[in-house]
């Protein structure tokens, strides 16, 4: 199946991180099925269900980490296959698909407001931040203060070897928030000057073990020596229904070229770079978890899940990348 070029455009942005953080990986796969039904020339709803089952596999393949991506899918096709059986001709499938992928995005912008709003009622006037990486979530709980009016600064984090913390800090001063840009190993050395850390999340698990970007499990583990409240900043379509039987969260390793140049390679060929791009924090290192849907303990991420997915989550759970096919609710009705 040729795919338009907008999908693997999409598809490609995700894969090397042009699109990055787990928020926007949702909305753009979601937006790619979009784009799949207004550029579909299916003569039969049969047709149009095939091309986006072949779409959200392709995409599946992007990232293996990031728990929002299938989520997000799982939200759509749910829709699009609860319309499909009860008999919906081919107009109004695509009416369907439309719909929800709209409000997919549109609640996952709510969602940001919503967790910025409630997250900045923990901020208090004279707190000192630290974030770490590039999270749309964690960046509302601390602009939301600041437009309060309350006194607060941040450190931020470099987030190497991506730097993904440059865009925080940039995003941050543009905002008016006091930052300080420090290096990713400088954290236990200012972290008796951090009253809090908040840190957005990839991934959710059952237990509140939290994957996040490479080096939070660090912070996590200087914060809780240092007796600072350590705050994870997610939507609920980052909580992963396969942790409930059992299955991991997959860690993404990438290319060693995003930490060495070719040169050292070529220069260095018994030198072996490893590059995770992810880490687990235990849930004993992380004191709240603040969602759209209110502030939980991180042992409370299983009653979320059985929640927004039930504990049955289908026959058709899918074990790693096919996990479009269980199409539950996912989270942000």
């Amino acid at each position: 199946m040729q795919l338009p070029k907008e999908i693997l455009e999409i598809a490609e942005g995700i894969k090397n991180m042009r699109i990055r953080g787990a928020g926007r990986i949702a909305k753009a796969a979601v937006q790619a099925l979009k784009i799949t039904v207004e550029r579909s020339q299916a003569k039969n709803p049969e047709e149009l269900i095939k091309e986006l089952d072949y779409v959200a596999k392709y995409l599946l393949h992007t990232r293996p980490t990031a728990v929002s991506l299938p989520n997000g899918i799982r939200f759509v096709m749910y829709r699009v296959k609860t319309a499909f059986k009860n008999g919906a001709n081919l107009e109004d499938l695509k009416i369907t698909a439309i719909d929800a992928a709209d409000k997919f995005i549109k609640n996952s912008e709510l969602a940001i407001k919503r967790i910025g709003e409630i997250g900045a009622r923990r901020i208090v006037s004279g707190d000192t931040i630290l974030t770490h990486c590039n999270s749309s979530a964690a960046i509302s709980v601390i602009i939301t203060a600041f437009k309060q009016g309350k006194d607060i600064q941040v450190y931020a984090t470099e987030t190497r070897p991506l730097f993904q913390g440059r865009i925080t800090a940039r995003t941050l001063a543009n905002a008016g928030v006091p930052v300080t840009l420090i290096v990713d190993s400088a954290v236990r050395f200012f972290m008796n000057e951090i009253d809090k850390v908040v840190v957005g999340a990839d991934a959710v698990a059952a237990n509140g073990a939290v994957v996040n970007k490479i080096g939070t499990s660090q912070i996590a583990l200087v914060a809780h020596e240092a007796r600072t409240r350590m705050f994870v900043a997610a939507e609920t379509y980052k909580f992963s229904p396969e942790t409930m039987i059992g299955e991991l969260v997959k860690i993404e390793e990438r290319s060693p070229l995003e930490v060495v140049d070719e040169e050292f390679l070529r220069q260095n060929p018994n030198v072996k770079i490893r590059n995770p791009s992810f880490d687990v924090t235990p849930p004993e290192y992380i004191d709240l978890i603040i969602t759209e849907k209110g502030v939980i303990p991180p042992q409370g991420a299983v009653l979320v899940l059985k929640e927004e997915f039930g504990w049955i989550i289908g026959e058709e759970l899918i074990r790693g990348k096919e996990v479009y096919s269980t199409y539950e609710s996912c989270g942000i009705d």
